[in-house]
């Protein structure tokens, strides 16, 4: 079964300096029919203006990553940390017991992102940051996991939940498949061109939620690139 979620009817704010669009109820957006697919909580969809974005504010108990489209993202935390991720990079934040934070476009330029969260196992537990690149080269034709859960992927920021975030690049005509439990909750959103996801097409920046499916095939309609959660 897959949903489509057409990025037209995405609920949503623009606050100016910040442009949202949210695949699940989230803020002045509330769809008590739409508030999560599985453990995943929050899709974001933010376009963020030069020299603004999020000052601080508080979080706990949520895995919280963050997958750049465009531009670059600066993070400073309560914990200390600093850092800058820039287009297809990724950082995550367990939240954990708290911590505070902030998220700045000090670019010249927009900055697009997408903002996920994921619930957690287990609620608390010591705070963390942390941010890698993952350059889209190595992940051309094929699915790389960029955050887990699961101790067997190794290369992949870590976070506190029985989930993966995974991304793919692909030339038009290109196909990649990933194979999935039925019982999981996949969401897939193309960052970029259309694709048909198991005879499904989907337009840039749409979702799709998939469950009761043994595997996600994706073909490439235009050069692509992909985003899909795997979560319990």
């Amino acid at each position: 079964m897959i949903v489509h979620k057409p990025f037209g009817t995405l609920g949503g704010a623009d606050h100016g300096w910040l442009k949202a669009k949210h695949h699940f109820s989230f803020a002045s957006y509330h769809d008590p029919r739409n508030m999560n697919w599985g453990s995943l909580r929050v899709w974001n969809d933010d376009e963020i203006a030069a020299n603004s974005g999020f000052p601080p504010h508080p979080h706990a108990d949520m895995e919280i990553i963050t997958y750049v489209r465009d531009g670059a993202i600066t993070h400073q935390d309560s914990l200390g940390n600093k850092g800058r991720t820039e287009a297809g990079d990724v950082q995550v934040m367990s939240a954990g017991s708290g911590i505070r934070h902030a998220e700045y476009n000090l670019e010249a330029e927009t900055t697009r992102i997408f903002q996920i969260w994921i619930q957690p196992n287990r609620t608390g537990g010591a705070p963390s940051w942390g941010a890698k690149p993952f350059p889209k080269g190595d992940r051309s034709g094929k699915f790389v996991t960029l955050a887990s859960g699961f101790e067997n992927d190794n290369d992949a920021l870590p976070i506190r939940t029985d989930a993966r975030v995974l991304g793919a690049t692909l030339k038009a005509g290109e196909t990649v498949e990933y194979a999935l439990d039925a019982s999981r909750h996949a969401y897939l959103v193309p960052a970029a061109g259309r694709v048909e996801v198991n005879g499904l097409t989907l337009e840039a920046r749409d979702g799709a939620a998939i469950t009761d499916e043994t595997s996600i095939r994706v073909t490439a309609l235009d050069d692509a690139e992909l985003v899909l959660v795997d979560a319990a």
